[in-house]
Order: C-alpha cells, then sequence, then structure tokens
C-alpha cells in the first residue's frame, strides 16, 4: 500500500471509521486514509458546469440529477461559496 499524499510505502493501521473499514496512517506525512475509498473528488469542471446552471437559475434537484453530485454536498458547496 502507498501513501496517496507523499508516495511511501511506510505505512501503519490506525483503527478504522463508521463503518468499520480499516484506516491507515503514513509515518511519513501523517496523512490518515483508507484502501478503497467510496468517496470521489468532484472535478474542476463538473463545478463549473454547476456555476453556470446556478446562474441560469436551474433548480438544485435538477443540478443534482445532471451532474450527479448528491444533493448534500451541492448543499455544503453552495455554503461555502
Amino acid at each position: 500500500m502507498i501513501c496517496p499524499k507523499c508516495g511511501s510505502d511506510k505505512i501503519v493501521k490506525n483503527g478504522s471509521i463508521h463503518n468499520g473499514k480499516q484506516k491507515f496512517k503514513c509515518n511519513n506525512c501523517g496523512r490518515q486514509f483508507i484502501e478503497n475509498p467510496e468517496n470521489k473528488q468532484i472535478p474542476s469542471y463538473i463545478k463549473t458546469i454547476i456555476d453556470k446552471l446556478l446562474l441560469e437559475r436551474v433548480s438544485l434537484a435538477a443540478i443534482c440529477r445532471v451532474t450527479g453530485v448528491s444533493p448534500d454536498w451541492l448543499y455544503l458547496y453552495l455554503k461555502n461559496k
């Protein structure tokens, strides 16, 4: 296993998350991560599309359907803007 941040292979087990998946910690940079995360980063081009759809006053439900993001993520994205 390799650290996603620094690429080091000095990894140790570090507990588990709420659904029982194993957590790991990098001894070089201190980053904590799980092996196969289900949550993926939203690409910047999707965020650009979301911004354009918001300017066109498209409903939030429609934006979620078109872009494939979850409503919870979209609400947090709007809150942080």
